[in-house]
């Protein structure tokens, strides 16, 4: 892509542009480091090829797909390669606009964004998409980059399966001997390739791909997950960046990651759990399902009982309904749909629920891909207590206030406890003043997923960066969402660099329309925008 590929002395001065080593790297005289610049220095010698997507991308033809050559160990940066694959489509606009490649990743760990070049063709995207090729990708194991497994995907979706909230010991040992198999399923399918699926290897491989992009300077857009390793790339490359939009942010703070952020990530979904009942309470007149918070509860108790008795469908069971419900606690798109199942499950008819929370056979290899890709990042990121006693004193505890999603939430990450792979020492992300351009952080003040506490303290470790909050609201990843005020912000520091001076607040987007199950079957629109 355009000079990189030049040899000859105009070639070697682009070159050494984009591999040069980075001012202020946390690790500037490691192998690893060494690593990383020969692996971009090839990448931005033999940029990538896009093509024609693979059909099992199921991408438009607007979109192009290529790869690009990683290492998978930096300190021995010419032996094993992996393929990370890309897509694009073009910035849009006159030549002389454009500002050169916006990659997004949309968190996960374990998630793709190779569908990211697709909102190319949304209007409230129209302006960025004419100035920046739209680049999404599938990092290191997840899809088809060098993909990672830890069981057969067929036992990773069997339904219906049980969820209690407040677990006995036998149910204890039970999960204990699955997260004991499963962490020992990762070692044995991965081998020796284990231990590199770090989020410090994300943020290498993302510096290898700004390279094979042609990009002197990195234009970054993370969501979730992806602004952890967005902020361990700033560490790391601060001279690198261009720009960075760092959309609800992971408290990044090493104490915290990751084993402190889960238990603070379950007392924030009860928060939101208690939202959703106390916006369901006050639409009564649709739902039916309690004129209080309460008693909506005790309407969702009653559909949980009666799974456990007799799934819906054969394939929901409590945890099909937790789980289900929990995206309620990410997104509030899903309130009227999750309401509406609930009230029509109690009124005898299973079919929304059964819709809305049985496993998908056809998602099954993908989810326990992405499965897998979540554990072995976080497991690999940090020290997690070996002791099941530790996990045990903890939720037990915080399950006394906040049981929605405590001890599911604890199962997930239990693997970590049993972890074969050396666990790292995690990044202390920070920069010095004046290392970094302004960069643009995103929190919706009620978030769950990435409670807000996280936001203020990825500001206070990146001098410079400027904290938009969107006030009384909950939407996990809010750019490109429904918040005007929000979403102009992000737009006009994409395309000119303004920030406000260190923060500002927007108003909470529009609640949720409460709509009746027969409204919806007669067609009335839904929101499809994609969660960025």
């Amino acid at each position: 892509m355009r000079a990189v590929a030049l040899y000859g002395t105009l070639g070697s001065l682009v070159l050494s542009a984009l591999v040069a080593a980075p001012a202020g790297s946390a690790d500037p005289l490691t192998a690893e480091a060494r690593g990383v610049t020969a692996a971009a220095q090839r990448a931005a010698a033999k940029p990538i090829a896009f093509g024609r997507c693979p059909e099992v991308e199921s991408l438009p033809p607007s979109v192009q797909c290529g790869t690009v050559q990683v290492p998978l160990d930096y300190a021995h940066p010419t032996g094993r390669q992996i393929r990370l694959t890309v897509s694009r489509t073009k910035a849009g606009g006159k030549p002389a606009e454009r500002q050169g490649a916006l990659v997004f990743n949309p968190g996960g760990p374990g998630a793709s964004s190779m569908y990211f070049p697709m909102v190319a063709g949304l209007s409230d995207w129209k302006r960025i998409a004419g100035a920046y090729d739209l680049v999404g990708y599938s990092p290191r194991g997840v899809a088809r980059s060098a993909p990672l497994s830890c069981q057969d995907p067929s036992d990773f979706a069997k339904a219906p399966t049980e969820s209690p909230t407040y677990p006995s010991q036998s149910y204890k040992l039970e999960r204990i001997a699955q997260a004991q198999a499963y962490a020992e399923g990762c070692a044995r399918n991965a081998g020796d390739a284990l231990r590199f699926y770090t989020s410090i290897n994300n943020a290498r491989d993302l510096d290898v791909l700004r390279a094979a992009l042609g990009e002197k300077k990195l234009t970054f857009m993370g969501a979730s997950y992806g602004t952890y390793f967005g902020a361990v790339y700033a560490t790391l490359f601060p001279s690198h960046i261009r720009r960075m939009v760092f959309d609800s942010a992971v408290d990044p703070d090493p104490q915290q990651i990751w084993y402190r952020n889960n238990l603070d990530q379950s007392r924030a979904f009860e928060n939101r759990w208690a939202d959703f009942r106390a916006w369901v309470a006050k639409h009564d007149a649709v739902y039916h399902l309690g004129s209080t918070a309460e008693e909506v509860l005790g309407s969702y108790e009653r559909v949980r009982a009666r799974l456990t008795r007799e799934p819906a469908g054969g394939t929901v069971g409590p945890a099909q309904l937790q789980a289900a419900f929990l995206k309620a606690g990410y997104y509030d798109d899903y309130w009227s749909s999750r309401a509406t199942a609930l009230s029509e499950y109690l009124k005898g008819n299973e079919r929304p629920l059964v819709q809305q929370a049985s496993p998908k056979p056809e998602s099954a290899v993908d989810d326990e891909n992405g499965n897998a890709v979540y554990t072995a990042v976080e497991c690999n990121d940090a020290p997690w207590p070996r002791d099941f006693t530790t996990w045990d004193r903890d939720n037990t505890g915080l399950a006394v206030t906040a049981p929605f999603e405590t001890w599911d939430n604890a199962w997930m990450n239990l693997p970590c406890a049993y972890w074969p792979a050396p666990q790292q020492k995690p990044v202390d992300v920070g920069a010095k003043p004046g290392a970094l351009p302004p960069t643009l952080i995103l929190a919706a003040e009620r978030d769950a997923a990435t409670p807000y506490p996280g936001a203020l303290e990825l500001q206070r470790r990146l001098p410079g960066s400027v904290l938009i909050t969107e006030k009384d609201a909950g939407t996990h990843g809010i750019a490109g969402g429904s918040n005007a005020c929000v979403n102009d912000y992000v737009e006009d520091y994409l395309l000119n660099g303004r920030t406000p001076v260190r923060r500002a607040a927007c108003a909470p987007h529009r609640e949720p329309n409460p709509v009746s199950l027969d409204e919806r079957a007669a067609g009335r629109p839904g929101h499809v925008l994609p969660a960025l």
